[in-house]
């Protein structure tokens, strides 16, 4: 089962933030890197961090470490090589680095309207795993067209203090953590001699073969094997099951709706969210499924 590419930019087109559309656009050839860049400054702060729900769960005009996470997203994407946005961005992150080199699951902020509980009750003291390796996997991606962004303090210090919180990792992590820590590790495989062990260690704890259930989650919650290993290229993609690789491109075919997007499988807090991760689910299926 293949999709259909004309309906998915239909919906993206008829729903989807200017920033999805944009993002669709440039992946097709049909706009340009600043055109897309133009719609992510929208939701750029004085400071160099990002807010104004471009995570569309947090709401809040904030600057906050998962906005600047979809930031990094987009800037690896279109490979932006030039643009001021990314070293200035770094800075803020570095700004809101603790001491051990990781960075807090969310900022306080005051204009909770809008956001889930997750975001508001967060204890910015502590760093977080799950958001450090979101992070520092974009940025890496980045890095890659950027000597900028390679050279920053604050990439090194997020790098190690991933490396490191993973390798005292013992047991198997919140399935979402999971995830973002092998995301991270596929990313700095190729440059970081530690991260191969890691990665096949952590490997373990996911179901190469089918659908990793999350604990805690709601019920009959999983997360599949694209969720781990959406590159194909990726050192991780090696380590699953084609057959099981195959199966989930076609169930990731297959979810598209008849509007032409993607589901989401969670409850958004307000009512703007849902057309907004659903845009943003559409241009991440497409992403995955023409890597294929």
């Amino acid at each position: 089962m293949g999709m259909d590419l004309s309906a998915a930019t239909s919906f993206v087109v008829n729903h989807g933030r200017i920033l999805e559309r944009r993002r669709l656009a440039h992946r097709s050839g049909r706009t340009s890197p600043e055109s897309v860049l133009a719609a992510l400054d929208a939701y750029r702060n004085p400071d160099g961090g990002y807010g104004w729900a471009l995570e569309p769960d947090l709401r809040s005009a904030t600057s906050q470490p998962v906005a600047a996470m979809h930031a990094l997203e987009v800037l690896a994407d279109i490979r932006d090589t030039t643009g001021p946005q990314a070293p200035h961005l770094c800075d803020w992150l570095a700004k809101h680095t603790l001491a051990d080199g990781g960075m807090p699951f969310s900022l306080p902020f005051s204009d909770t309207t809008g956001s889930a509980a997750h975001w508001i009750g967060a204890d910015a003291t502590v760093s977080s795993l799950q958001m450090t390796t979101q992070l520092a996997a974009h940025a890496h991606r980045l890095a890659r067209h950027r000597t900028d962004v390679a050279r920053h303090p604050w990439l090194a210090a997020a790098t190690e203090y991933c490396l490191d919180t993973i390798e005292r990792t013992t047991e198997a992590p919140q399935a979402y953590e999971l995830m973002f820590a092998m995301r991270f590790l596929d990313a700095v495989a190729p440059s970081t001699p530690r991260a191969r062990p890691l990665l096949d260690r952590f490997v373990s704890f996911v179901r190469v073969d089918g659908p990793t259930p999350v604990a805690g989650g709601a019920d009959g919650e999983v997360l599949h094997p694209l969720d781990f290993t959406p590159e194909p290229d990726a050192p991780s993609r090696a380590l699953f099951s084609p057959d099981a690789v195959a199966a989930d491109l076609e169930r990731l075919a297959g979810q598209q709706q008849e509007d032409g997007g993607w589901p989401i499988t969670f409850a958004p807090v307000s009512p703007a969210a849902v057309l907004e991760w659903r845009g943003y689910a559409t241009v991440q299926a497409i992403a995955v499924l023409c890597r294929r």
